[in-house]
């Protein structure tokens, strides 16, 4: 029997709304993450992009457990000699939320050509607002 292999021209994408209020940062973003790689269809192929679009909204209100609002620390580094900069969780929440659940999510996907092209299927909201409701989203909850 042969198997299935899914060309680029004939995937099929949705639109899923995920709401963010009162969800763990980690559990959703596996989540979101497995619907942007498309593992989630019976098609799925891993050498081709035949992921779905994913809307979240209200990034500022995602939470995490433990401590880790206090300890966790997102480090990046500029490209000059002592250039690695740390910013906290709770300064990130407050300044970018939106970039607390790409930067996880992003973490999740595989580290291949693909990824930035997932990536930009990827659209964050601050608040409970969003600007593709011409699309019709499904709104989806994780367990």
């Amino acid at each position: 029997m042969k198997s299935y292999i899914e060309k680029p021209a004939e995937v099929q994408r949705k639109w899923y709304l995920v709401d963010a209020k009162g969800k763990t940062l980690g559990r959703m973003a596996s989540e979101i993450a497995i619907l942007l790689r498309g593992k989630h269809k019976p098609t799925f192929t891993p050498h081709v992009d035949g992921g779905d679009f994913v809307v979240v909204i209200n990034a500022d209100k995602v939470k995490l457990t433990g401590k880790k609002l206090d300890q966790k620390q997102y480090r990046y580094h500029t490209g000059y000699i002592g250039g690695l900069k740390e910013i906290s969780y709770k300064h990130m929440m407050e300044e970018k939320p939106e970039e607390v659940i790409k930067h996880a999510v992003s973490g999740m996907l595989p580290k291949n050509k693909l990824r930035s092209n997932m990536m930009t299927r990827l659209r964050v909201f601050r608040g409970s607002e969003h600007i593709h409701a011409a699309q019709n989203p499904e709104v989806i909850d994780f367990k």
